[in-house]
């Protein structure tokens, strides 16, 4: 942490502005590859890290990550609280209304897949070459996909919004 805290005050003086840390991650590259990809806008980053393979396709795939942004690495890693919301979401869906439950069921099990597919690394169509998952991609180079960080400028800051009318009303009674 003292190399980070040197880079950051570093930075400060140099642009003049202060500036915080907010996430940071390791990425353990013992046995593999860990490749990068920055965006061209420098508001998305991400790093993976692969079991065999190199450098080239974990670039390629943190590429990859960066435009898709998926979710978990493989449709098991989704948590079970994920899955949940998801299925609120698609009960709540108009046509789910008035069907037979064993008919909600088949549609709930298609959609939830369907849900697990797009939101799974492995699963998804390579955004290079879409006649290929990424599963199968890293499978014929004989590689594995181990994890992967996707970072994005801003991401999980909330901001509070504040209606300038309520605003202006509340410093009038003030």
């Amino acid at each position: 942490t003292g190399e980070l805290e040197s880079a950051r005050e570093a930075l400060v003086q140099k642009i003049g502005e202060n500036i915080g840390v907010r996430r940071i991650q390791v990425v353990n590259a013992e046995n593999g590859v860990v490749g990068s990809y920055t965006h061209s806008n420098n508001r998305i980053a991400v790093l993976v890290s692969l079991a065999g393979g190199d450098g080239e396709l974990a670039r390629d795939i943190a590429m990859h990550i960066a435009a898709v942004n998926p979710k978990v690495n493989k449709p098991e890693d989704m948590s079970a609280e994920e899955v949940e919301k998801e299925k609120d979401i698609i009960k709540a869906q108009p046509d789910m209304a008035g069907k037979p439950d064993n008919i909600v069921e088949k549609m709930m099990v298609g959609r939830v897949n369907k849900f697990l597919k797009e939101n799974s690394l492995v699963e998804q169509p390579f955004v290079k070459n879409p006649e290929v998952t990424i599963g199968q991609l890293v499978k014929d180079a004989g590689a594995d996909v181990v994890s992967f960080i996707r970072f994005e400028v801003g991401e999980g800051i909330e901001v509070d919004k504040v209606d300038f009318a309520d605003e202006v009303a509340a410093q009038l009674k003030g």
